[in-house]
């Protein structure tokens, strides 16, 4: 059975999801959807590339990933069809795909990009606000059914691509950022477990508080207590045990986030 999963930032109150679900059922009633999340933070294209990163590599081959969060909807950016490995992409071509492009492009694995410029395999009629309904859906639809990626438009190269900050190495350790705030308010930085391995963290410097619990699992804490850990992303994150650290330090993505380890 073909799966198509749905990442947006359209929220649930709309019925834009729904239309777009619709959409692809007429064309590929037998296909099964899947919710990746439609609560980025609106027109958010880094945080739809994190989120996207850190999903799609669970899902199996021959998956097809929609994804909409198309703040240039109507203008000259272009709609775009993308395989890497072995899933697919569709959505704006705005460096939503750039994080999970540098992964697989690190593992030698097949990359191929389509401008999806063939009319005929989108609505009939088109908006020129709701791209998502009109292009993305159908054109997901007709990979689901069997109609191959340069069938659904012409080969290109240079797609758009995003940089994302990395941390900076300092004599003191590691200086990085807030890349993101989960539902349960947990700060995540880009700073990592590679970063860090073999190394003794110290303390991590976060929102002008410093926090000294370095822990492996949010049970080890104490109710209320506030702790760094690697999540399950690998990242190193700040927590309150059964709170939300998000509102204690009032942080936000792009705040410093600076981690002290031990110098040899």
């Amino acid at each position: 059975m073909p799966l198509i999963t749905l990442l947006t930032d359209f929220g649930l109150k709309d019925g834009n999801v729904a239309a777009m679900k619709g959409v692809i059922h007429n064309i590929a009633p037998e296909t099964h959807l899947i919710d990746i999340s439609h609560d980025i933070r609106p027109q958010n294209i880094p945080e739809a590339a994190l989120i996207l990163s850190r999903s799609a590599p669970f899902f199996p081959t021959g998956t097809i990933h929609l994804v909409v969060v198309d703040p240039g909807v109507g203008t000259d950016r272009r709609p775009i069809g993308v395989q890497l490995g072995g899933q697919y992409f569709i959505g704006p071509d705005n460096g939503v795909i750039s994080m999970l492009l540098k992964l697989v492009e690190a593992s030698n694995l097949k990359v191929s990009f389509v401008h999806l410029n063939k009319p005929g395999f989108w609505l009939p009629q088109v908006s020129d606000v709701f791209h998502g309904r009109d292009i993305f859906a159908p054109c997901a639809a007709h990979l689901a059914i069997g109609i191959t990626l340069d069938e659904l438009g012409e080969r290109i190269t240079n797609i758009i691509r995003l940089d994302f900050p990395e941390p900076i190495l300092k004599k003191y350790g590691y200086t990085g950022e807030v890349i993101h705030i989960d539902h349960f308010g947990n700060i995540s930085s880009n700073i990592r477990f590679e970063h860090l391995q073999g190394k003794k963290v110290l303390n991590v410097h976060l929102c002008g508080c410093e926090i000294n619990r370095i822990v492996k699992t949010f049970g080890e804490g104490n109710q209320g207590e506030l702790v760094a850990l690697f999540g399950s992303t690998g990242n190193l994150i700040v927590s309150v045990v059964n709170g939300s650290a998000a509102e204690r330090l009032q942080a936000n993505v792009g705040d410093m986030f600076e981690v002290f380890i031990e110098r040899g």
